[in-house]
Parts: structure tokens; C-alpha cells; sequence
């Protein structure tokens, strides 16, 4: 394989995952627009699935069929104990807002999850990245790579780097939140990082 498409039209997660792949040797990776995949409204209905397994799936075979390249495609999320599992598959649209995209989205959802934990001792808010990512190749079957970790939902925001939930999702080992790592750091102790070197290494020592 000397190129693989990467699913995804987020810069931040673009970036994450470039940085993770470096490491491939002769492994062009692609973003959409490097690829001549221009955004289409299909998009927005290609993750209606209540696993990441079954959304990651769903986007690595429509941009494959796009592009005709291979293609990796990931869905992420925060799991939080406290709240049954939620916002786990809907993370990124978990706030009651509309028409907000963005950092300013980040800051919703992360205010939203804030207020619903409010009065939750802190050992009580014990919660999880999840990224499943899917490699989806012409004429072979869907590969599966999981990373998790851990860490506990804070109730202020800390760090300037990263998305998402990083800056109230904190990592006791380090004794930071994943917006206050370092970008090597962050890729070493997160699941999106966990997820793209199992794929990384699968890259590696197939023939």
C-alpha cells in the first residue's frame, strides 16, 4: 500500500493521525481534498449507528467507494460512567445547539457535559476515550483497530491544545488534561493514538 485515504474533514484529527502514521514507511496519507473528494450532504447521514464500530465502518466504505483508494475512517467518543455511557457515539453532536460548529461547538458540547455533571464527586466522574478505527481496502474485508483511555471528566477547562473533550478530560498519570499534552504526549496516551499504531503496525508487517 503506498497511499491510504484518511476519512476525515477534521483538521485537528487530520493532524493526530499524520503524526501517528509517520512511522509507515512509503505511506502517502491522503486527506479528502488531497484525494479529489469534494464534501457532499450524503456525508452528514453516514454515522446513524449506535456503535463505533458500525459508524467507522459506514465511512471508510463510502469515501473507498468515492475515491477507489484505501481508505481509513474512525469514530470517536467520550464515554462517561456517571451518565450511563453518554455522550459515547453522539460526542460530537451532544449539546442542545444548532447551526454552532467548530471550536465554538467544542465549547458547547464541553459546557453541556459540565452542567449535566454538576454535583458529582470526583471519583464519581471516571470516564473513557473511545476511537475505533476501520481500514477498508478493494476486495478485502473491513479491519477493526480499538484504542481506549481513561481519565476523569474535570468541571473547569484547562490547556489551549487539542479538541473536543481535551480540555476537561483528565489524565490522572500525567496529571494533565489531554488539551495540556504535548502533541507527542497526547499521541502516546490517547485512544486515537492506541487505535492508529495497532493500524500502523498491521501496515507494517503485512506483506
Amino acid at each position: 500500500m503506498n497511499e491510504l485515504l484518511v476519512a476525515t474533514r477534521s483538521p485537528g484529527k487530520m493532524r493526530e493521525i499524520r503524526r501517528i502514521l509517520a512511522d509507515v514507511p512509503g505511506l502517502r496519507v491522503l486527506d479528502l481534498d488531497q484525494a479529489g473528494v469534494d464534501p457532499s450532504p450524503v456525508e452528514e447521514g453516514l454515522e446513524p449507528f449506535d456503535t463505533f464500530e458500525e459508524n467507522a465502518a459506514s465511512k471508510a466504505g463510502y469515501f473507498m467507494e468515492r475515491s477507489g483508494l484505501p481508505t481509513v475512517a474512525d469514530d470517536s467518543g467520550l464515554e462517561v460512567d456517571a451518565l450511563d455511557g453518554a455522550p459515547g457515539v453522539r460526542s460530537k453532536r451532544f449539546a442542545p445547539v444548532e447551526g454552532v460548529v467548530g471550536r465554538a461547538l467544542d465549547e458547547a458540547n464541553n459546557a453541556h457535559l459540565i452542567a449535566l455533571l454538576d454535583g458529582v464527586v470526583l471519583e464519581d466522574r471516571t470516564a473513557r476515550y473511545v476511537c475505533v478505527a476501520v481500514l477498508a481496502e478493494p476486495g478485502r474485508d473491513p479491519l477493526v483497530f480499538r484504542g481506549d483511555a481513561p481519565g476523569i471528566v474535570i468541571d473547569e477547562l484547562r490547556g489551549e491544545g487539542g479538541f473536543g473533550y481535551d480540555p476537561v478530560m483528565y489524565e490522572p498519570d500525567v496529571d494533565k488534561t489531554f488539551a495540556e499534552m504535548a502533541a507527542a504526549e497526547k499521541d502516546a496516551h490517547s485512544h486515537r493514538g492506541a487505535a492508529f499504531r495497532s493500524l500502523a503496525a498491521y501496515l507494517l508487517r503485512r506483506p
